[in-house]
């Protein structure tokens, strides 16, 4: 059955993913990739936020199904890291080096902050007494 929910994950995590990398081109521009950026950073926050507040020691259950849809397939479809490495490898070939390299540190930064976020939110939630 986790086949059936890692599958149905990365397809919601997909399309989740062209939305918001569309509405970013569209309302910030295509200069620079802001909406992999965004897709990565949120995309990074969620798996660090979920994978702890689901821990053995986290403050709510969820099952192996439910840990690899969300972590699995919606993060895995979600989160772009060819597009990434695509985008800033055409950055790069297009003269554009300080954009690319932009684009690597930025990602990098960002996501390793959002994921630190997320895991410190849900470790938050988790010493929070009661249900």
């Amino acid at each position: 059955m986790t086949y059936f929910w890692v599958m149905l994950g990365s397809a919601l995590g997909g399309g989740a993913r062209y939305l918001v990398s569309s509405l970013a081109a569209q309302h910030i521009g295509q200069t620079f990739p802001f909406g992999t950026l965004i897709v990565n950073v949120t995309g990074s926050f969620v798996i660090g936020f979920f994978a702890t507040l689901t821990a053995p020691d986290g403050r709510v259950f969820a099952g192996a199904d439910a840990r690899q849809f969300v972590m699995t397939g919606l993060c895995g479809g979600y989160t772009t890291f060819s597009s990434f490495s695509l985008q800033t490898l055409n950055l790069a070939r297009d003269g554009e080096t300080p954009l690319a390299g932009a684009n690597i540190v930025l990602s990098v930064v960002l996501c390793l902050l959002a994921v630190w976020a997320g895991h410190a939110a849900a470790s938050a939630l988790n010493q929070l007494k009661g249900t």
